[in-house]
């Protein structure tokens, strides 16, 4: 016996009912988790700000990060603890090729590594992914969501991953720059006339970057010393973040466009591509 017509419709309806809510209620789940991370994460940066700049102790520093500091705080140096802001760009989902836009924001604590990233990437008309990496107290979690619900990337902490957390505070430290402060978690090494190693100390972990400068002081970018794995679910910090287009944000110059890449076999293999659309400083 068939079904009528308007029962198959009105069935169907239904089901589609059913499912925008079970969507509804899985996003409002996964944004009050992301609220409560960034929560958290801007707590970190309220008890412990950025150090403050010492003259005395950057006069200590090999000489292109003195050059760095005079460019980018060109007449002193903010004090701030957190970080908040909005990015948008091109994004390249791990294992995939081609590129699709992003939106994404982040809160940062500037004194001590922490920090919050999520982001709505589109992959299809009306289909979307969810993701958010979370890290603080030295450790990290990490997930990706399909329309906000389906998870497809779902990493806890482990000593590898954490680490890999910690670099990409560091990485994303041209942003805060009041954060590579000596004073801080971050300590300097000399490589070369034009560049410097930064390495972040932290719960017993430790992380670095060698930062390249121009002539004028601004950093140009950072990588990783050691190659990345491309076979990961993940991109996690990269191992390569290129700045540009400085531009005064109160007291400091700070790169707004930017393109993080994966680096392996001396190739750079770029995924998130944007510019900084907004940012402050708490």
């Amino acid at each position: 016996m068939k079904m009528p017509l308007r029962t198959v419709f009105v069935t169907l309806l239904a089901c589609l009912a059913a499912l925008a809510l079970g969507v509804a209620y899985q996003y409002h789940l996964t944004e009050r988790d992301i609220a409560g991370f960034e929560a958290r994460v801007a707590a970190v940066g309220a008890q412990q700000p950025a150090p403050r700049l010492d003259a005395r102790a950057v006069a200590g520093l090999p000489e292109p990060v003195q050059r760095y500091f005079r460019f980018v705080f060109p007449s002193g140096a903010p004090s701030y603890g957190v970080v908040r802001l909005s990015a948008s760009g091109q994004f390249r989902r791990p294992l995939t090729q081609g590129f699709n836009p992003t939106g994404a924001q982040q809160v940062i604590a500037a004194g001590a590594p922490a920090l919050m990233f999520s982001a709505t990437t589109s992959i299809m008309p009306g289909v979307w992914a969810r993701a958010y990496d979370f890290y603080a107290h030295g450790e990290m979690e990490m997930k990706a969501k399909v329309l906000s619900s389906l998870t497809v990337v779902d990493e806890r902490q482990t000593p590898q991953l954490n680490q890999i957390s910690l670099r990409r505070w560091l990485l994303e430290s041209a942003l805060y720059p009041a954060a590579l402060l000596p004073g801080g978690p971050v300590t300097w090494e000399p490589v070369g006339p034009d560049s410097a190693r930064a390495v972040v100390a932290w719960n017993g972990l430790r992380a670095s970057l060698v930062a390249h400068f121009a002539a004028d002081g601004r950093l140009t970018h950072m990588q990783a010393e050691t190659d990345g794995d491309l076979t990961t679910p993940y991109h996690g910090s990269g191992e390569h973040v290129a700045r540009s287009n400085y531009q005064a944000v109160g007291q400091q110059m700070i790169p707004l466009d930017f393109t993080i890449s994966r680096q392996a076999g001396g190739q750079l293999y770029p995924f998130w591509k944007g510019r900084i659309d907004h940012i402050t400083f708490e």
